[in-house]
């Protein structure tokens, strides 16, 4: 039998959706679950939980009885979740390819979920997206890459609470064009951006 890379796990839109509810060190049931993604068929929710479990991508932390049936609160194990260096280093281009069109897509139904409640107020709600130009050797972007994670990983701690929303933040680091190669934006002053 082949080995399933954590790629590949996660290349199914359900179950990167099913990976995403629990982003934010939340514990949630299968029947909580089925609220957030009612537009999944149940049976179809359940078999990828549980390929979710059997990978070891999420983890069952209690269990209780409810009317006959035992009733499963699962965490995510966020280290399993993630693709290693070694398994990206193997990817095709056509692999990362896929891999990025599945985060877009995840994306665009995040957004559209957010549109959906109504009334939506990107200034009251901290909702903004934007592209910006950066000219950064390696170095720079080294420390740059040092001071986001210092910056990210005491706040991904934050257990939920009272008062607090969760908020979902995606980087996207592209390398844009060498300076100097046709590119008019290194002769100075602010470049685009959207």
């Amino acid at each position: 039998m082949e080995r399933v890379t954590t790629a590949d796990l996660l290349l199914h839109p359900v179950r990167l959706r099913i990976v995403k509810a629990f982003l934010g060190d939340r514990a949630l049931t299968t029947s909580q679950l089925r609220a957030e993604l009612d537009d999944v068929p149940a049976a179809s929710l359940y078999r990828h939980v549980a390929r979710l479990v059997d990978s070891g991508v999420l983890s069952v932390v209690a269990e209780r009885r409810v009317r006959g049936a035992v009733e499963r609160t699962y965490v995510l194990r966020l280290t399993a979740a993630q693709v290693g260096l070694d398994e990206l280093d193997k990817m095709s281009p056509d692999d990362h390819r896929q891999m990025f069109i599945t985060l877009v897509a995840g994306l665009l139904g995040d957004f559209d979920h957010y549109l959906a409640r109504g009334h939506v107020d990107p200034l009251r709600d901290g909702m903004a997206f934007r592209t910006a130009g950066m000219w950064l050797n390696d170095a720079e972007f080294a420390e740059l890459a040092l001071d986001m994670a210092r910056a990210l990983q005491p706040r991904m701690a934050n257990p939920p609470k009272p008062g607090r929303k969760l908020r979902l933040l995606t980087t996207i680091l592209l390398p844009g064009g060498e300076a100097g190669a046709g590119d008019d934006s290194a002769a100075g002053g602010p470049g685009p951006e959207a």
